[in-house]
């Protein structure tokens, strides 16, 4: 209390508020109706002191009011303020509440899709805008103050992860850097590189969740806590539930064993029905229906596929489900017709509007990246409402907007990761369980993971008490990049300036360890060589012979391996249509009957080159109907045609009668026929003399008589692979260090070839690709530069651009896509045949795609929907024809138009029609769903 101070501490503390009260954040905290956290206040008070900031943070904790907090101090300052973030829902989410706090007229936006107000003092924008106006040097970085890197932990995404390190490289050392971050685990070592390339950098971490967060597991009928109650950090599992795992582990109840003969008591399986009784999986309604009796709604539960929470809300409907009351449907129906107005009637049928509407007014909705983007902006905003109270999304809700819930739900802990079906990480877990607890509403959040079989306690506490993960760079050099950065400050400058990468500061780091290891290999090498001394001769010697025999029979047996695949590829080349074979091994072994030999002149199917690299890919119909395309692997052995039958012209692989019916007769014709069986011939290694030397020098070596002969070679064989070991970490050590830079050299040794760049000069063809960002950015250069879009129709150069920029969710060898006829198929082979020269090229220069640097194959799998669509086909028509959701044809759709406006900006002015064509194939695609869609 002040009475209990002196005279001079009251004096002191009087003159202390009294500085307080002078500050900038004095005043922004007079803004806020609820009080500033200390990591809030630390982090303001860095930033007014001319610091650049990093705050990592778990989501919901606030971390962007110290964004806020640079915008107020750009405003007092008449300095400029760019705030950006990774995905266009979040700028305009961010654009509409800064306007909201400042006014419309200081605020503007600048995204892909949309330009409001751009010559605002504060700028809400996507990253990739930041990245284009510093390579072109843009006006608008005149008097820019303040940075705010909104989601900075992007910086991992492999696919645009690098563009945040472009833009924190290269902006102006008088601009402030604001850095916001979920809570990563190495958010020192990022900060000391933000010290590093940016200047005085404070680095802010707080674990602290201001809505607490309680893990539960609901398995039949009952919740349970996923911890016990009690004191300290680490906390144990729940003994139910480790006790329930066993349990189901360890059921006596087998119907095989009683198949057996094998006698299971009455008892035994009362105790089996008691158990089950206990323990399932509780299905979606009855999920909802337990946690709003409990009071735990609103609530996201989080499927990892887009089906499925689709079929989520038919089941909750089909349920009975209700969670609104007739006020609050309503209130639904006039937000839905008004936000939806623009929508013409014959596209709402179209997009499922009624059914997806019926789920609104019960409170229920899906929400994932296939939807229509006004439907998801709905949902958005009647979930912030409280209108809907149960939403089923993918994880891409949780990585966008800010749409916290009380609780979060998961069905599962294991995800299709594009590759395999994986187990989610820490990381992953910690991010979609960020979502539940709403600061300023309630007391607390809830996690609840449903139970599944064979779910392990022990390893979800793990998932939940590891609340952070690793930010790892994902920068690479590109083409685009290249020749923006020789332009601007030269070879030599641009190698020095990708030396301060993000990325490189980590392999730089990484390589001490690395040098630790080699220190204690070298030690154990020298122990490995005592312990195989011989007293008979060198032992060194010796086992070198016995790994050159080892390797020499190694070496026979891959060549007679190679020589059965040639012999094998070889009669794949002599197939036809029509051919009936016998497929020896795989999962399609058996009768088969050949529909096409799969040895085209060029592309195939989005398959780099396999007609060189993996043999011929014959697609054939199989005796149990189904048209697959098989590969070198599923013949290990010559194949024999059987027979010879006539394919009908009518056949249609896609037709389910077609195929029943072709089938049939290839039963028919050569059902009985038994293919023979391939004989193994004699093996290489009997006649090979130099096997039969190295055994004679061998069994002639003074050490082959040691009685200690295999405990030497043990210790011998130990120290080879610690010296192969070593070796390789030496070249590791070797290979981290300048591994961007010389990346870099690669690619300007490659543009020095194409006559993109001429020493640091930066030629005409240079200066074009430098306007061109995207993954294709050289093959669309190329295609500029050789005239291949030149007289086509706007519907045909929408076609062809849409083979830059698309990429097939999952990869369908069998059939190839429909393509448009006439000069847009000729265009398209065109783009295939110089995207095969710039991949020779690409090869030459060391230019790895695996690492993330080069041109993928382009994909044509595009180019009919967004053909039909720019020739004003209607919605319906278009969708079934190109198979797809509504969400994705606008994603796609968007993503087609960003492209041809960076061709038009990019074409020749001069005796060209692209330019004029793109802009005109913008007007045409900006139409209907995808025109009033304002995110992309």
């Amino acid at each position: 209390m002040t009475e209990d101070l002196s005279p001079a501490e009251r004096y002191a503390a009087a003159r202390e508020r009294a500085v307080e009260q002078a500050t900038a954040l004095a005043g922004f905290r007079e803004m806020y109706e609820f009080g500033l956290d200390p990591f809030q206040i630390e982090a303001c008070r860095a930033l007014e002191a001319g610091k650049g900031v990093l705050v990592a943070a778990p989501t919901g904790s606030g971390k962007t009011i110290v964004g806020e907090f640079a915008v107020h101090l750009a405003l007092l300052q008449g300095k400029k303020c760019f705030y950006t973030t990774p995905i266009k829902a979040l700028s305009n989410q961010k654009y509409a509440d800064l306007s909201r706090r400042y006014g419309a007229d200081k605020v503007g936006l600048l995204t892909g899709d949309n330009s409001v107000n751009s010559d605002a003092p504060v700028v809400v924008m996507t990253t990739e805008v930041l990245r284009n106006m510093l390579y072109s040097g843009s006006q608008s970085l005149l008097n820019l103050g303040y940075v705010v890197m909104d989601e900075v932990h992007y910086l991992s995404d492999r696919f645009r992860g690098a563009v945040w390190e472009e833009v924190i490289i290269h902006l102006q050392e008088s601009v402030t850097l604001v850095s916001l971050s979920a809570t990563v685990s190495n958010a020192e070592e990022f900060g000391d590189w933000l010290d590093t390339v940016r200047g005085d950098t404070q680095v802010i971490v707080s674990e602290h969740r201001p809505v607490p967060l309680f893990q539960h597991v609901l398995a039949g009928r009952r919740m349970y806590d996923l911890f016990e109650e009690g004191e300290g950090r680490r906390k144990a599992v729940n003994p139910d539930l480790t006790r329930m795992a066993r349990m189901e582990a360890s059921r006596s109840y087998n119907p095989r064993e009683r198949r057996k003969g094998k006698m299971i008591r009455e008892a035994d399986r009362e105790r089996e029905r008691r158990q089950r009784s206990r323990i399932w999986t509780p299905g979606r309604p009855e999920v909802i229906d337990r946690l709003d009796s409990e009071g735990l709604l609103p609530a996201i539960t989080f499927i990892f596929s887009r089906a499925a929470c689709e079929a989520a809300v038919q089941q909750c409907l089909h349920a009975g489900l209700r969670l609104n009351d007739d006020d609050a449907r309503m209130k639904v129906r006039e937000i839905v017709e008004e936000r939806t107005a623009a929508i013409p009637d014959e596209d709402l049928h179209v997009l499922g509007y009624y059914e997806w509407l019926e789920g609104l007014e019960r409170g229920i909705a899906a929400h994932h990246a296939g939807m229509l983007p006004t439907f998801k902006e709905v949902v958005e905003e009647l979930f912030v409402r409280g209108l809907v109270r149960a939403v089923f999304a993918t994880e891409t809700l949780a990585l966008g907007i800010n749409m916290p819930a009380r609780s979060v739900v998961l069905e599962k802990l294991v995800k299709w990761n594009g590759e395999q079906h994986a187990d989610i990480t820490p990381g992953e877990y910690t991010q979609l369980t960020g979502r539940a607890g709403r600061r300023g509403i309630d007391v607390e959040g809830h996690a609840v993971v449903l139970w599944q079989r064979a779910m392990s306690p022990e390893h979800l506490a793990g998932l939940a008490g590891t609340r952070t993960y690793p930010l790892r760079s994902s920068f690479k050099p590109s083409y685009n990049m290249a020749v923006n950065l020789v332009e601007q400050f030269g070879r030599h400058r641009s190698r020095e300036l990708l030396e301060t990468s993000f990325a490189q500061f980590q392999a730089d780091k990484s390589v001490v360890g690395i040098s630790r290891q080699v220190q204690k290999n070298e030690e154990g090498l020298e122990g490995y060589k005592a312990s195989m001394t011989c007293h008979l001769g060198d032992f060194d010697e010796y086992a070198r012979l016995r790994r050159e025999l080892k390797d020499r029979e190694t070496e026979l047996a891959k060549q007679g391996v190679n020589q059965r695949r040639a012999a094998a590829a070889a009669a794949l080349e002599k197939l036809k249509p029509g051919d009936v074979i016998h497929v020896p091994t795989g999962k399609y072994a058996g009768l088969a009957l050949v529909l096409d030999p799969g040895i085209p002149a060029g592309r195939v199917n989005g398959h780099r080159g396999f007609e060189h690299q993996d043999g011929p890919r014959p697609l054939v119909l199989t005796a149990e109907r189904q048209v697959k395309r098989l590969a070198a692997m599923d013949f290990p052995v010559p194949v024999e045609t059987l027979e010879r039958m006539r394919i009908p012209k009518s056949f249609n692989a896609r037709s389910p009668q077609s195929r029943r019916d072709l089938a049939s007769a290839l039963r028919t014709k050569a059902g009985h026929i038994v293919p023979e069986r391939h004989r193994k011939g004699r093996a290489p290694a009997a006649d090979d003399r130099e096997i039969a030397r190295l055994r004679t020098e061998l069994r002639a070596h003074p050490c082959h008589g040691c009685d200690e002969r295999e405990d030497h070679a043990r210790w011998a064989e130990r120290y080879h692979r610690l010296r192969r070991d070593t070796v390789q970490l030496e070249r590791r050590i070797e290979g981290r260090t300048n591994t961007i830079a010389r990346t870099f050299d690669r690619i300007v040794a490659l543009l020095s070839e194409m006559d993109y760049l001429r020493g640091d000069e930066v030629t005409e063809h240079g200066k074009r690709l430098a306007r061109l960002y995207g993954e294709l950015d050289l093959l669309a250069s190329e295609c500029l530069r050789e005239g291949v879009w030149e007289g086509l129709s706007p519907a045909e150069l929408a076609a062809c651009v849409s083979a830059l920029v698309f990429e097939a969710r999952v990869s369908d060898d069998a059939l190839a896509p429909k393509l448009p006829s006439g000069k847009a198929k000729a265009s398209l082979g065109e783009m295939v045949r110089i995207w095969g020269r710039l991949d020779a090229l690409e090869e030459e220069f060391k230019i790895n795609q695996a690492e993330g640097v080069g041109q993928r194959e382009p994909d044509l799998g595009f180019a009919w929907a967004a053909y039909m669509w720019a020739s004003g086909k209607g919605l319906d028509e278009v969708l079934r024809e190109a198979e797809m959701p509504a969400g994705d044809f606008v994603r796609w759709c968007k993503q087609v138009i960003d492209v041809l406006g960076q061709i038009s900006a990019a074409a020749p002015r001069e005796g060209s029609t692209v330019a004029k064509n793109a802009r005109k194939a913008v007007d045409e695609l900006l139409r209907g769903v995808v025109a009033y869609s304002s995110v992309g």
